[in-house]
């Protein structure tokens, strides 16, 4: 099973990270706490303290169109907050 990981880089984000060194990342829906610490560990080389899963519901969304009102929703995805250990940072603009 191939689990997706991409960082979340938003103001919110940005002063977790600088507060408390936590980290924001868009993962796989069936992707468990222990494959996604393995998986930061593993991509970025830091000591993971703990984890914190959530699944962000889905929005409405509608929109007026010459052909009418067109509705519909957002996807459900899941979001995982990484807590790094003390002194230890992760640079997402490294590679850039």
């Amino acid at each position: 099973m191939e689990i997706s990981i991409k960082p979340i880089v938003t103001e919110k984000a940005t002063k977790l990270s600088e507060s408390l060194n936590r980290y924001t990342f868009r993962v796989s829906p069936d992707a468990t706490k222990p494959q996604i610490k393995a998986l930061v560990e593993e991509l970025y080389g830091v000591k993971v303290t703990k984890v914190n899963t959530m699944i962000v519901r889905a929005k409405r969304k509608q929109r007026y169109t010459k052909g009418g009102l067109i509705k519909g929703t957002t996807a459900v995805w899941k979001k995982a907050l990484i807590s790094v250990a003390e002194g230890e940072t992760i640079d997402f603009y490294s590679n850039i």
